[in-house]
């Protein structure tokens, strides 16, 4: 006998399981980002990126099953079949991104962030232009294969993903500039080292004294 699918269990009955993933999809195109555990993360990332395919197609079947997979309908079909249909409209897959963070909870289980590419909260989008923006801070005109590469894959679909990036990098040294400017003012002012001169003890008096 063949076996069957392999997927995650995530100590779920199955039930259990698919009203978790459709409460974690539904989350992510409402948000744009959510935080969770690795494992619920990469397999809410197989059924987000299943949806998009659908909302891609655009098709009375496609809108059916939609419906009936996500818990807030009214509110993510507009959105799934009209901005992210337009926005992955030129991408041929990988619509999402699963990046590793920190232990959120105090169990120590594995934490991930499950987040839409090319969206507004896109993340390797805006650690690139902070990156870019520090190069040219420090005078680096080249950049590193590392770098070249983010660049490359964070404007390649990405709607004028160019000017989209030079916007960002632009807002983050303006961000630094008022960063720099609100620090010096929160600057207690100097105090002066100069010690008082004998000849000026006099002029010390204790409070009482006449």
């Amino acid at each position: 006998m063949a076996p069957g699918p392999k997927f995650r269990h995530l100590s779920r009955d199955s039930a259990h399981r698919k009203a978790l993933l459709r409460n974690l999809v539904t989350s992510l195109f409402k948000n744009e980002s959510i935080t969770t555990t690795y494992a619920k993360a990469k397999e809410a990332q197989r059924m987000a990126e299943k949806l998009i395919t659908i909302g891609k197609k655009n098709t009375p079947a496609g809108r059916r099953k939609a419906l009936d997979y996500l818990f807030t309908p009214d509110e993510i079909i507009p959105k799934l079949f009209g901005t992210l249909k337009e926005r992955y409209a030129n991408r041929p897959g990988g619509y999402t991104r699963v990046l590793r963070v920190e232990p959120k909870k105090d169990d120590q289980a594995p934490s991930a962030i499950l987040e839409l590419v090319d969206g507004p909260k896109d993340m390797r989008f805006a650690l690139t232009a902070r990156t870019l923006a520090r190069s040219r801070a420090q005078g680096f005109e080249s950049l590193n294969e590392l770098t070249a590469m983010n660049v490359r894959k964070v404007t390649q679909f990405r709607k004028d993903g160019v000017e989209e990036l030079e916007k960002a990098i632009s807002n983050v040294n303006l961000e630094s500039q008022n960063e720099s400017s609100d620090n010096w003012a929160k600057m207690p002012p100097k105090m002066s080292s100069k010690k008082p001169n004998r000849r000026d003890k006099g002029k010390w008096k204790r409070a009482g004294e006449p």
